[in-house]
């Protein structure tokens, strides 16, 4: 009688980020032990899942850290992203060990980006999420006109608002072009147009992934809430529920707009609200010396579902 080999599978665990509620925020898969798994391998089940990013953990690479963590969007992989780092975090503190280590209240990941550093968040003991500091300092430009910005988001121009910062580029470790509207009402209004954004990819070809873009709001009284939507068509991302790695870097760009050489910012971002999957982001700058010193990223997740893949 022929033997049959039993079919290699390894485990994963969906979550959605940036909520209390399941069923909404940012929606996240992760592997929580990807050794023996190709490159082709891991992009085949990133979009298979079809989630705007899927997480694979691995060793880290210097057992000072906790874990080499590797991020793939449906067509890429990408060097760094907010979601999937207080995601992963989630998922690994409230595990028993990390390849044999207790994870403690404190982790470090390896990244393309650089490394990541991570504290967890608890609530009577278990941990409920993380915030994360973003691995690279920030960087600004280039400038996008308003006509492209305009075209993109399919909104009048007359809608962009320009008085505090003109569109730009920033990244804390991805790129994304930011624009701010004049309220919340021009915020839903918008919706991606692919052959605008086909075109602001040639003109204003990022070097890492593709054209992305970051639209907020001022939603109230105060200054630091904000409403944002994130389109990213060319990376299969129609609309993302909740971006940190997009949040992170405005919080840092408009923090350091401030005329204060010295200041602490605490920001709050909604995002999500018109798919129907509200995340709340929260944001922390600290500007010393006239520069952005440093920049975290938090927010609470929730376990979705938990299941093995066939391979």
């Amino acid at each position: 009688m022929t033997s049959i080999s039993p079919v290699h599978s390894v485990d994963y665990v969906t979550i959605d980020v940036f909520t209390d509620d399941r069923f909404a925020g940012n929606q996240l898969a992760v592997i929580p032990d990807a050794r023996g798994l190709s490159d082709r391998q891991m992009q085949a089940i990133a979009t298979e899942f079809g989630y705007s990013e899927v997480t694979f953990v691995l060793p880290p690479e210097d057992a000072a850290n906790t874990a080499r963590v590797r991020i793939f969007t449906p067509t890429m992989e990408i060097p760094f992203a907010g979601h999937p780092n207080v995601g992963t975090a989630f998922v690994l503190g409230r595990q028993s060990e990390i390849f044999g280590r207790a994870p403690g209240d404190h982790l470090r990941f390896e990244e393309r980006a650089g490394l990541v550093d991570v504290a967890l968040t608890r609530a009577d003991g278990a941990v409920t999420g993380a915030r994360i500091v973003v691995p690279r300092p920030l960087s600004i430009g280039p400038d996008i006109d308003v006509e492209t910005i305009a075209a993109c988001a399919m909104t009048p121009t007359e809608a962009i608002v320009t008085g505090n910062h003109k569109p730009v580029r920033v990244s804390v470790g991805l790129p994304f072009a930011v624009a701010e509207l004049r309220d919340v009402a021009a915020l839903s209004a918008a919706r991606p147009n692919v052959t605008a954004f086909e075109a602001a990819n040639q003109r204003y070809k990022p070097d890492e992934d593709s054209f992305s873009l970051f639209l907020y709001a001022r939603s109230g009284e105060n200054p630091w809430r904000l409403r944002a939507r994130m389109f990213a068509p060319l990376d299969n991302v129609i609309e993302d529920p909740a971006t940190g790695s997009a949040s992170g870097a405005l919080g840092a760009y408009l923090v350091s707009l401030l005329p204060e050489d010295t200041v602490d910012v605490d920001l709050t971002i909604e995002q999500g609200v018109e798919m129907g999957r509200r995340s709340i982001i929260e944001v922390s700058v600290s500007k010393n010396s006239g520069a952005v010193a440093r920049t975290s990223i938090a927010g609470t997740c929730v376990t979705a579902m938990k299941g093995s893949i066939e391979l």
